[in-house]
C-alpha cells in the first residue's frame, strides 16, 4: 500500500515543478510605504493580463508584474513626487508624470494620489496607452491631493 501512494506523490511532486518552472517569481523591492493599507486597495484587485502580458507572482508587498520576461512592473508606496518638467498625461481621471530618460523603457509615477504608484514599462513589448488602460482605474482609488497643472502643448 505504501509504495502505490510514494508514487502518487512523486508525481504530484514531479507535476508542481513542472507548473512552477513554467513562471518564476519577479523578485523585486517592496517600496518605502508599501505597507500602507491603501496600496492593498489597488493590489488586491490586479488584472491578471494587461496590455497581452499575463500576470506574473512577485516577492514583495504592494507589488504587480506581467509578462515573462516581466514587460510591466508596478509598485505602490512609492514616494509621491514634488513639482516636476516630466510631461503629465491623464488617463482615467489619474494624473501620471513619463520618464522616457531610459526609452523605451519608461517609468509612469502617479501624481497628485497618496501613496504613489510607479510602473515600470518596455515599450517595445507593450503600448504604454495599454497599459495605463488597464491600470489607472485601480490606482483612482488612491486619495487625491493634487494634481498637474502644465500639459503637453500647453505653456
Amino acid at each position: 500500500m505504501i509504495r502505490p501512494r510514494l508514487g502518487r506523490l512523486a508525481a504530484v511532486a514531479l507535476a508542481l515543478v513542472a507548473l512552477t518552472g513554467c513562471s518564476s517569481t519577479v523578485a523585486l523591492d517592496p517600496a518605502p510605504a508599501a505597507n500602507d493599507p491603501r496600496c492593498a486597495d489597488v493590489t488586491a484587485y490586479l488584472p491578471q493580463n494587461v496590455a497581452g502580458q499575463d500576470r506574473r507572482w512577485t516577492d514583495a508587498q504592494a507589488t504587480g508584474a506581467w509578462g515573462d520576461p516581466a514587460a510591466v512592473i508596478l509598485t505602490c508606496g512609492v514616494t509621491p513626487p514634488g513639482p516636476s518638467t516630466l510631461v503629465c498625461q491623464t488617463v482615467s481621471g489619474v494624473d501620471w508624470l513619463v520618464d522616457d530618460s531610459d526609452a523605451p523603457r519608461y517609468r509612469l509615477t502617479s501624481f497628485g494620489r497618496t501613496p504613489a504608484v510607479e510602473i515600470y514599462l518596455d515599450n517595445d513589448v507593450v503600448s504604454s496607452v495599454d497599459v495605463l488602460d488597464s491600470l489607472s482605474s485601480l490606482v483612482a482609488k488612491l486619495p487625491k491631493d493634487g494634481e498637474c497643472t502644465a500639459r503637453p502643448g500647453t505653456s
